[in-house]
């Protein structure tokens, strides 16, 4: 059974999709099955998971709108596979722009993820969906699907300022659509232990989140800023660097925490 988490924070340029294309490869890397869902009209994710955007057969917009299942517009990268860390890509391109006001009209345009992720429930350990920053339709098919949320965000003044934005979400939709929906944990990520600033407010979110808080930091590192470039994941890229260890200690970290959890099967 699928369990079923978003990378979501409301704030842009907080490592959302860094974090999603190199936890599923992580995740691939210590024997899970994963797919990515990109839930953003950028398609940076598709791009990152080493599939291009621009040749997709079918993509996240047709299952959204149901001309395709997931089991018909999911693809898999070569580059991902030979290197031991491959997962099913759910892709999104400039098409996804549009589906905002194509669902504006259909019966529970809310649930249309949901609905067709059921149908491959079976296939997967886990679904990780990419959010875009902006609360959208697109984002509440994410939250209302999801058993849980992960929110990266860097150790900053005005991340906390985001995540209370966040948390307000998560709790409307909670009350509305999704009542299993819950934060699963807070990873800090391109963290500088150098900057007094981050070490307070990494210390500020351990004393009030306390055990949300993942014990593993994502280091700032040039190996995955560069890794987008080459359209791999950074775990895929250069395995050895920091940054790279740090995701796949954090993929270990998110089997053994979800192994406590009590998540119900979708």
């Amino acid at each position: 059974m699928a369990r079923i988490f978003c990378i979501a924070n409301q704030k842009g340029g907080v490592g959302k999709t860094t974090t999603t294309v190199n936890l599923a490869a992580g995740l691939a890397k210590v024997g899970q099955r994963v797919l990515m869902v990109d839930l953003d009209p950028q398609g940076n994710a598709t791009m990152g998971s080493g599939v291009d955007k621009r040749q997709l057969a079918a993509s996240v917009y047709d299952v959204l709108l149901g001309s395709a299942t997931v089991a018909q517009a999911q693809v898999r990268s070569d580059k991902l596979e030979s290197a031991g860390c491959g997962y099913a890509v759910l892709g999104a391109n400039r098409d996804l722009a549009g589906a905002e006001v194509e669902l504006v009209g259909v019966e529970r345009r809310e649930r249309r993820l949901k609905e067709a992720l059921a149908e491959v429930d079976a296939q997967y350990d886990f679904v990780l969906i990419d959010c875009p920053p902006s609360l959208s339709m697109l984002t509440l098919n994410g939250l209302s699907c999801a058993h849980g949320v992960i929110v990266p965000m860097q150790c900053e003044y005005f991340a906390l300022e985001g995540l209370t934005d966040l948390v307000n979400t998560i709790r409307q939709v909670r009350a509305n659509m999704n009542k299993d929906l819950a934060v699963i944990g807070l990873l800090r990520v391109m963290y500088d232990p150098r900057i007094t600033l981050q070490q307070q407010v990494s210390d500020q979110l351990k004393g009030h989140f306390a055990e949300k808080v993942f014990d593993t930091v994502i280091p700032r590192n040039v190996r995955l800023a560069e890794a987008p470039s080459y359209g791999v994941p950074g775990v895929v890229f250069d395995p050895a660097s920091k940054g790279a260890l740090a995701y796949v200690a954090f993929a270990e970290e998110m089997v053994a925490r979800i192994a406590k959890l009590s998540i119900p099967a979708a």
